[in-house]
């Protein structure tokens, strides 16, 4: 078992100020509706630093399910027609929508993408007037996440140990 800080965060309204422009000529957001195999490739390339496994352990089955559900949001950052980022929630349309997994893969950090891609995708969600946009982040997450989730409007409402399966 391992035993990770969790910190939980919320939203209460959409994001603050005029909308971030593209930090790069060549990048561009979208959502998409991905076959189970491309998605899987992207959500390795971010998510395995970041040590993600909640949807390689869903059989196929069950992960077609979660991308073909209405309620499902995927947020797509490319950046020369390559997906470099993903931004994705749940529970869209209903009360409380949960900002499940967002990431870059590694080799265009540092760039300004990431709050472009997040600032992007949260007006978005919130065009659909959800009360609040939750999330929660650990220590395995990028060392800068919760500052990032901070600058765009979140604030935490609860942070607790909690043990994992290794």
């Amino acid at each position: 078992m391992v035993r990770l800080l969790v910190t939980y965060m919320e939203q209460l309204a959409p994001p603050p100020g005029p909308a971030l422009s593209s930090p790069l000529a060549a990048a561009g957001i979208a959502r998409e509706c991905p076959d189970a195999d491309d998605y899987l490739s992207l959500y390795r390339s971010v998510g395995m630093p970041l040590q993600w496994d909640e949807r390689l352990r869903m059989t196929r089955e069950g992960l077609l399910a979660f991308l073909g559900n209405g309620s499902t949001a995927l947020y797509i950052l490319r950046h020369g027609g390559r997906s470099v980022g993903l931004c994705e929630f749940e529970g869209v349309g209903e009360r409380d929508v949960e900002l499940k997994h967002f990431g870059l893969i590694p080799e265009v950090q540092g760039r300004r993408l990431g709050p472009y891609l997040l600032d992007w995708s949260l007006r978005a969600i919130w065009s659909h007037r959800p009360e609040r946009v939750w999330l929660h982040t650990d220590t395995w997450d990028h060392p800068k996440a919760k500052a990032t989730y901070k600058r765009i409007g979140f604030k935490a409402y609860a942070e607790v140990w909690e043990e994992f399966a290794d």
